[in-house]
Parts: structure tokens; sequence; C-alpha cells
């Protein structure tokens, strides 16, 4: 009877037996729902602060939409509830090119991280979107700075002008003030040869991404 009462309310039923601070919080059970619990559950968002520390990072790869050019943006990793989760905006003019609106709340991205075998995965999309991006990144050793190396994919439909999957590169900035007010005045999509040295080296834009 009581769990016909609790289904009818869409309630669970554990509020009238258990503490109620024993009883799960729906916000933090993201992705432990029983279906997927033992795959993709809370092994996959442990992700540690050493391999991706929360703060401000740099990214870049070659443009989807201009194979000529780079992007350049920043984006903050954070932390809350036991996940990690990124948020950061679009480069306007790379929206314009789509004929997409470049308002603040449409060129926004959020997304979450996921541990892998040798790394971290991420999925995110922009606000109220259909189609979302997929990057795989693992930590690459540097002796100045914390840099993460892997791949962008985008879920879209094979063309003969675009590209689906490219070359990408994070770098932690933290409160570098330098490193966030260059990233913001020269950021967007640019030229390859105006990148961060080292984010010309890890990108190697004049080979073929295998």
């Amino acid at each position: 009877m009581l769990h016909r009462i609790c289904a009818f309310f869409g309630k669970d039923a554990r509020i009238l037996l258990e503490p109620v601070d024993s009883v799960p919080d729906g916000n933090a059970e993201l992705l432990n729902h029983p279906a997927i619990r033992d795959f993709i559950g809370a092994n996959s968002t442990k992700v540690p602060e050493e391999i991706v520390p929360s703060g401000l990072y740099r990214f870049s790869r070659r443009s989807f939409v201009d194979d000529t050019m780079a992007v350049l943006g920043m984006l903050l990793v954070f932390r809350e509830d036991g996940y990690t989760f990124l948020r950061g905006y679009e480069a306007k003019d790379a929206m314009e090119q789509q004929g997409l609106p470049t308002d603040g709340p449409s060129r926004e991205f959020r997304g979450i991280f996921l541990l892998q075998e040798e790394g971290v995965a991420n999925i995110a999309a922009r606000r109220g979107s259909i189609t979302c991006s997929y990057q795989f990144l693992s930590r690459f050793p540097a002796m100045d700075g914390h840099f993460l190396e892997g791949y962008s994919a985008r879920s879209v439909r094979e063309t003969i002008r675009s590209r689906r999957v490219e070359r990408t590169v994070y770098e932690h900035i933290g409160h570098n003030r330098q490193s966030i007010r260059w990233t913001a005045r020269e950021g967007g999509l640019i030229p390859a040869e105006k990148l961060p040295r080292f984010h010309q080296r890890l990108l190697r834009m004049d080979e073929a991404f295998r």
C-alpha cells in the first residue's frame, strides 16, 4: 500500500521510512540511474584535481568551419555535488560564420567531465541545443604549466566542406592575469600562427589527424 501511495505521488518511499539526510538528493544522482549505474556511475564522475584542476583554462583547436583558421577561447572548470563541470562561450565570429545568434546566452556552452582509463572525456552543448561535442583529453607532461591534449568531435553528419574531429589543447591558466587578459583580447577565430607557441606545437595543424 505504501508503495502504491508513493508511486501515485511520484515520491520515494524512503522519505517515510528513513531519516531525510539518508535519502539521495536527486540533483546529486545525475548519472546514477539504475540502468547505467554500474556502467557510467560514480567511478566515472570522480575526476581527480591533479588531472583536471578547477579554474580557468584556455583551449585551442582548428576551426570546424574554416580549416585555415584556429579557435582560441577560455572556459571554466568547476566542481559541484561530486561532479566536474565546464562552462564557456563559443567564439562570436565562429557563430557569425554559421549564421547563428551571437548574444551571450546563445554562445554559452556547458558540459560534464567523465574519467577515462587514459585521461578524461567531456560532453558539452549550448543552451537548448540538440547537438553536442565530445572531447577526449589526457595530461601532457610539460615543464611549464598544466596541459591536456586530445581531440574534439562534433555530432553532425559528414560533409565535404567541414571537419568533425580536430586536435584540441587545454591549458590551465588559473589566476594568471597576463594569460587571461591576452586570451580575452586575442581569442576567437584567429590565424594559427597567433596561437601560443606551445599550443601550435601540440595541435600540429599541418599533420592529418588519426
